[in-house]
């Protein structure tokens, strides 16, 4: 029994997919001493994690940002890597816009007992501490997986530029519908072929925004920076100080329509919004950024959604595949939170069990 379980614990294993789910089980694999391999597709690893540096140095964050005490999975990792948390600022008056041609209502919302928080840095520090503990060699940059195949000893990957990989286990945490596209031989099985494409990828479609200030006027005027609109481009919008205090920001959410405009017409019509409900120094932020999550390492092809979190979490995702080698992983395959930080880390650390 010993030395079944001995040679087990030297199986050779490959992650695809370089996000928040893949980095947290090649941490728990790598502390078990396991040969691990991880391909991300991209030239950069966080997958919807994805903090960026202002032109003040301030951490904008273009992807996940938030988290909760309901979220206990995500804050023991965050505690074991020794990460410092703090809540989200929603002191002051907040905006409410109904329609353009009337003034926002003005609320105040109440000190909450169980708040929102942010992670010092940006939530890319989560990312970049999971890294540290790996060895430099396990994270493969731009090596996006194409195939799949079973042989005689185990699994076969092969990526786009040609490059082929061995693994006795592979981990697809990459969404399912991305996972999709992979070419298995021999097939997987045909409800699972069918489940895939189905299966929602959280923040696919969404447009984030960031804006730099010098500082923040908004709470001179004693505005919490919290902005909700039914009226114009921008949709949410929060403060975005950083956990010094020492640089400015604000962030949030444009309507989905907007990913059909360039640019610099969401920019223009942001800025409009703001000056209309915050004053003229809105309109003149440091820097603009934002991201349309549409690209090729989120969403593909024609996905059959009709809610949100469909399919997350789904028991055929649980499942193992191709002579039990093959594993789906990811956020949306998590039993709960699908699609968050939190599922992500369920998700990780589920797999991890079952390998």
């Amino acid at each position: 029994m010993w030395q079944f379980r001995k040679m087990d614990f030297k199986k050779k294993v490959l992650i695809i997919g370089g996000g928040l789910s893949g980095l947290t089980l090649a941490y728990l694999l790598q502390q078990k001493n396991r040969s691990v391999t991880l391909l991300e597709a991209s030239a950069r690893t966080g997958g919807r994690i994805h903090t960026v540096a202002g032109r003040l140095g301030t951490p904008m964050e273009l992807g996940a940002t938030w988290f909760s005490d309901a979220h206990p999975h995500l804050l023991a990792l965050i505690g074991e890597l020794r990460l410092q948390k703090f809540p989200q600022y929603s002191g002051g008056v907040s905006l409410f816009q109904t329609k353009s041609f009337e003034p926002p209502q003005r609320f105040w919302v109440p000190e909450s007992e169980a708040p929102s928080y942010r992670l010092a840095g940006g939530t890319q520090a989560l990312i970049t501490a999971l890294e540290r503990q790996l060895p430099g060699e396990v994270i493969r940059l731009n090596k996006k997986v194409v195939a799949v195949a079973e042989n005689k000893d185990g699994l076969e990957v092969t990526t786009s530029d040609g490059a082929l990989y061995t693994a006795d286990q592979v981990v697809s945490c990459i969404p399912p519908r991305l996972a999709g596209t992979i070419a298995f031989v021999p097939g997987i099985p045909g409800a699972v072929k069918e489940l895939l494409p189905a299966v929602h990828t959280w923040m696919a479609g969404a447009v984030k925004v960031v804006l730099e200030y010098e500082v923040p006027f908004w709470r001179s005027k004693g505005f919490s920076g919290m902005l909700y609109s039914h009226a114009g481009i921008l949709t949410e919008l929060y403060d975005h100080t950083n956990f010094e205090n020492g640089r400015f920001a604000l962030t949030g959410f444009l309507n989905t329509g907007a990913a059909s405009f360039s640019q610099e017409v969401r920019e223009e019509l942001v800025l409009e919004q703001l000056k209309g409900l915050l004053g003229n120094e809105a309109a003149h932020p440091v820097l603009y950024l934002d991201k349309v999550w549409n690209d090729e390492l989120v969403t593909v092809g024609q996905p059959v959604i009709e809610r949100p979190h469909q399919n997350n979490g789904h028991p055929v995702l649980d499942q193992s595949y191709l002579g039990n080698r093959f594993f789906f992983c990811g956020a949306e395959t998590a039993s709960a939170f699908g699609g968050y930080m939190e599922g992500a880390v369920i998700a990780a650390r589920h797999t991890f069990r079952k390998l």
